[in-house]
């Protein structure tokens, strides 16, 4: 059963729970530069939609299936918020493409700044009084 799993390893090759780098993709400098550019997009979006009380940061990291993108936000009080994912680097034919799509950068910027408000807004809700009801 073991030997009909890709991550059975191959004898003298490939380490059992290990893949095989031809199975991992490689990014070009193009695509590299590319995904730099729309995950700095995606930083830069969730920058717009917060004060600057918000610290915001992003990395791209190797993941076992490729690129690994991470987006993460440190509200001014409560738990910082992050959003990872990884990008499908095949579907970007051209050069000058985005390999994250606007949409999907917008989401993702959107997603983040309403996590860490709501973030903030547990952590000082027991703190507030109403002044009206």
């Amino acid at each position: 059963m073991n030997g009909n799993t890709p991550y059975a390893g191959l004898p003298g090759v490939t380490q059992a729970g290990q893949r095989a780098a031809a199975d991992v993709p490689a990014l070009s400098r193009d695509q590299k530069r590319v995904l730099h550019r729309d995950v700095s997009r995606i930083a830069a979006r969730t920058r717009e939609l917060l004060p600057d009380e918000y610290a915001v940061d992003s990395q791209i990291s190797a993941g076992v299936a490729g690129p690994q993108v991470t987006v993460a936000v440190q509200p001014p009080v409560g738990h910082p918020v992050s959003a990872g994912f990884s990008p499908d680097v095949d579907e970007a034919t051209e050069i000058t493409e985005a390999i994250i799509d606007a949409d999907e950068r917008d989401e993702v910027a959107r997603g983040l700044a309403a996590s860490a408000a709501l973030q903030v807004k547990q952590a000082v809700s027991d703190d507030v009084k109403p002044t009206a009801r």
